[in-house]
């Protein structure tokens, strides 16, 4: 099916692969229309919460968010090359797997403070919306690659911040 807007033709499959979509947009959340990335991300920091709740150590919360964000980017890779795909579009706003990647990534090794968290999720939506060098040029990147990789490189660019307010007690422990 095609449909032309403002004088382009977008091509819209109607065949939608059920996995893709379900990680490409975490579970529908990026279905919601503006504002999904955030949405994305504080999802991710609620689901975060829920594991940093458990009985486990800082070390093992920073192995398991370090897991999940490798899991996240490897998994989103090629559920967003085909989400992509299926839309007809390069870089999909119903793509959202990269937002809980990116956030994760924000998170690793932080405690369990609300103001860090905080922290993680403003830096990392700041850097993924203002892409400074080379975040907007990894955007470049074939299909999924350069979907995932801009949110990547924004959530480390909030890891690095993250972790010098933490180094520096800036918001205490």
């Amino acid at each position: 099916m095609q449909s032309a807007t403002a004088g382009t033709t977008e091509v819209v499959h109607t065949k939608k692969t059920p996995w893709a979509w379900t990680v490409g947009t975490f579970f529908g959340m990026g279905l919601v229309g503006k504002g999904g990335g955030t949405v994305a991300s504080v999802a991710t920091i609620g689901l975060w919460l829920v594991v940093a709740k458990l009985p486990l150590s800082f070390t093992s919360l920073t192995v398991a968010t370090v897991a999940a964000a490798v899991a996240a980017t490897l998994i989103g890779i090629p559920a967003g090359t085909i989400v992509a795909k299926e839309l007809g579009k390069k870089d999909p706003s119903q793509v959202v797997i990269d937002e809980v990647a990116g956030q994760l990534i924000a998170m690793i090794a932080i405690p369990l403070n609300w103001k860090y968290i905080l922290a993680s999720l403003i830096l990392f939506r700041a850097f993924d919306i203002v892409k400074p060098p080379p975040v907007r040029q990894l955007e470049r990147l074939p299909a999924g690659t350069g979907i995932m990789m801009d949110d990547v490189a924004a959530g480390l660019y909030a890891l690095g911040i993250v972790q010098l307010l933490y180094h520096f007690q800036v918001f205490g422990l």
